[in-house]
């Protein structure tokens, strides 16, 4: 695509019928051991760890899952993730545009931690359906390998396969350094975020890659606002999703990690304060709730020069 500059060394490979674009990032292993080396520590859940034995932590979970992902989802959203995901999309509706004209070139969205393609389908299928729009592309990120193969493999399933309109790109959302600056109209993260290592440093990184009037929209596991609901949801979440995750994947410690990590994650008017410190411009009250907080979904604008 001509909005992604790789300026780091790249190994490009056909995969099925999609282009890998995978990126070494030498740079940051090397910043992430100055990071351990300096003392800072995050949460991996609720153990404390140093920043940079965050990522292999992260990724051992997210390959263990890779190829039960949806299951996963459906565990921790009671399989309502889908409807999410749906409203979500609806709510962004990619490739729309106010003139049918023929220097329309389509909308240039990064979908960041999106490694199955759960997401980038539904943006391409919106655009193309309901918005007739054949020129919408989308790159899917992710800092995991075998959750790009697992996207990769679903791609296979859909027409975007072997069209410039799908990418998959192994990258670290908090160093897209190989993603021009001001290029992107819509960055999305779906049930990504919280497990990033430094929250804010991406957020900054989706300020800079945006295009002025681009949008930053986030759809996460949130804070439940009904006091009573909120007992419910977590009973089943600390009690019954770990269990279910040793019975159905043989993975308890993964499902354990995923429930304790949504403890972990700003409410909704915290992630709000740091998606204003980054830059952005946030409408209305900054966040949907949905099905009473489970979720939320947070928009930022960049705004206009």
């Amino acid at each position: 695509m001509s909005n992604l500059l790789v300026t780091t060394a790249v190994c490009r490979k056909a995969c099925g019928r999609c282009i890998s674009l995978r990126i070494f990032r030498s740079s940051y292993h090397h910043s992430s051991r100055a990071q351990s080396e300096n003392g800072r520590t995050t949460h991996f859940g609720f153990e404390t760890i140093p920043e940079s034995a965050k990522e292999s932590k992260v990724g051992a979970v997210f390959s263990s899952v890779a190829s039960s992902y949806d299951t996963m989802n459906d565990l921790m959203s009671l399989g309502i993730h889908r409807l999410w995901k749906d409203h979500f999309v609806r709510s962004l509706n990619p490739g729309s545009h106010t003139q049918l004209s023929e220097r329309f070139e389509g909308w240039n969205i990064l979908d960041i931690a999106g490694g199955t393609g759960d997401i980038a389908f539904r943006m391409l299928d919106h655009a193309t359906l309901i918005n007739q729009d054949t020129r919408t592309r989308v790159t899917v990120s992710d800092i995991n390998s075998e959750m790009l193969a697992e996207g990769r493999k679903r791609s296979l399933g859909t027409s975007y396969a072997d069209s410039d309109r799908l990418v998959f790109l192994e990258a670290n959302a908090e160093d897209l350094s190989m993603v021009q600056s001001s290029s992107v109209d819509l960055y999305t993260v779906a049930f990504g975020i919280r497990n990033f290592t430094n929250k804010q440093k991406a957020l900054e990184e989706a300020f800079r890659v945006l295009k002025p009037g681009g949008v930053f929209a986030c759809l996460e596991f949130s804070k439940v606002n009904n006091t009573f609901f909120e007992s419910i949801y977590k009973r089943w979440s600390f009690g019954a999703i770990p269990l279910i995750g040793q019975l159905v994947a043989a993975d308890r410690g993964s499902y354990q990690y995923l429930v304790e990590s949504i403890e972990q994650f700003p409410s909704q008017p915290e992630f709000k304060n740091m998606i204003e410190k980054a830059g952005f411009m946030v409408p209305g009250k900054g966040w949907e709730d949905l099905t009473g907080g489970i979720a939320a979904i947070h928009k930022g604008i960049k705004a206009l020069r």
